[in-house]
């Protein structure tokens, strides 16, 4: 940044923590929200835009090459009368960023002059013709695209300091997207009633990145397809240079017939929720007490200062005034054990979790019960409570 750009900012900064000093604040008599002259002026030099930084996201996509990655990886259009691969991905990626929520919106920004200056560009797909190009795509297309994308994000991670590449948190769930057209190829109805998809998103737990995306019909089960996007994710980590990579997913995700083979692939770790069947909450039941000690989960926060005071709990007084029925959590205890599950050839460490409960309605304590949870590893340094810890993060 130049010098007298970084002054700028500091200086801007400098009146902002001064109009927000609360010691400066006089008694006023008067509101502090005040009517002005104000008067707008247009030029035909200077121009504003809406979204400021689209122009510096598109010189790091060009500074890494990313168009020219995308070109050369996907083919789905025979001529280029304008447009390119890329130009069609890039402007489709641009959109949201730039507060589109829908196709339409490209026709704002394909009229918005400044937009056009900021790109470079002496115009961008309407709505139709992006359709048009959305539609070409196999699945296929769009692990080619993915491909290319993970490609460039290779290039950007080499740019990183070295610290980052420590561990590569890798996390995998499905997420419900809702759709109101009922022509959309491919939907089905959810658990939920809801009609729409159930993509799979595999992340980057460390920087928030989605590493591949596979949609699904609604009524597809989360951990479809979830082993072969993962160990893809895996490769381009471990090709990264990562020391170690972690594999995260609740108890959807723990698909015991894959345990072993990422047990085998070295620096690579796994951390999954196994769900409470009978078997293994039979072996919980019967550890000795002194295999279990009390889990005291840290602060989310440090406070600095003195403590506020807790104000009343409206819902719980709600609550217990008209007696309805709840759970109340008394306390938490945390064990292991070894245990081998049916599609696996060695044994792993099951982490358990034993929730304490009270039954209540009203003031009144019905009854105490006892659940289970289970977490799955082969990470044999962690201790139970750091490694669920690191589920729970997740």
């Amino acid at each position: 940044m130049k010098p007298i750009f970084r002054r700028w900012f500091q200086k801007g900064k400098a009146r902002i923590d001064r109009r927000l000093d609360q010691t400066r604040d006089p008694l006023s008599p008067e509101p502090v929200l005040k009517a002005r002259n104000i008067h707008y002026e247009v030029s035909d030099k200077a121009q504003a835009i809406h979204c400021g930084g689209i122009g510096l996201i598109h010189a790091l996509g060009q500074r890494f090459g990313l168009a020219k990655t995308i070109d050369q990886k996907l083919h789905l259009l025979k001529f280029h009368v304008p447009y390119h691969e890329s130009d069609h991905v890039l402007t489709l990626a641009y959109n949201p960023l730039c507060g589109g929520t829908c196709l339409q919106d490209l026709e704002l920004l394909r009229n918005d002059e400044t937009f056009l200056n900021a790109l470079d560009a002496r115009r961008i797909p309407d709505p139709t013709t992006a359709g048009d190009f959305c539609r070409r795509f196999l699945a296929s297309d769009v692990e080619a695209l993915i491909d290319a994308i993970n490609e460039v994000r290779r290039r950007v991670w080499a740019e990183q300091p070295e610290s980052f590449f420590d561990c590569a948190t890798i996390d995998m769930d499905g997420t419900l997207v809702g759709t109101t057209g009922p022509c959309k190829d491919g939907m089905d109805i959810a658990y939920d009633g809801t009609w729409g998809y159930h993509p799979l998103v595999v992340s980057l737990a460390e920087t928030g990145e989605v590493l591949s995306i596979v949609n699904r019909p609604g009524n597809r089960p989360s951990h479809e397809g979830a082993a072969r996007e993962v160990n893809r994710s895996l490769v381009l980590c471990l090709e990264a240079g990562f020391r170690t990579v972690l594999l995260r997913g609740d108890t959807d995700f723990s698909q015991t017939q894959y345990l072993d083979g990422w047990n085998a692939i070295h620096k690579t770790r796994f951390l999954f929720g196994y769900d409470a069947v009978p078997t293994l909450v039979r072996k919980a039941e019967e550890l000795p007490d002194h295999a279990w000690r009390r889990l005291t989960r840290p602060a989310r926060y440090h406070v600095n200062t003195q403590p506020r005071r807790t104000p009343e709990n409206v819902k719980a007084r709600i609550v217990t005034q008209r007696e309805y029925e709840t759970l109340r959590l008394d306390s938490e205890d945390i064990a292991e054990f070894e245990y081998r599950p049916t599609a696996c050839r060695q044994k792993y460490r099951m982490v358990v979790i034993r929730k304490n409960i009270t039954r209540a309605k009203g003031e009144a304590a019905l009854f105490d019960e006892v659940r289970y949870f289970f977490y799955i590893t082969n990470e044999r340094q962690w201790s139970a409570d750091q490694s669920y810890a690191l589920i729970d993060l997740g």
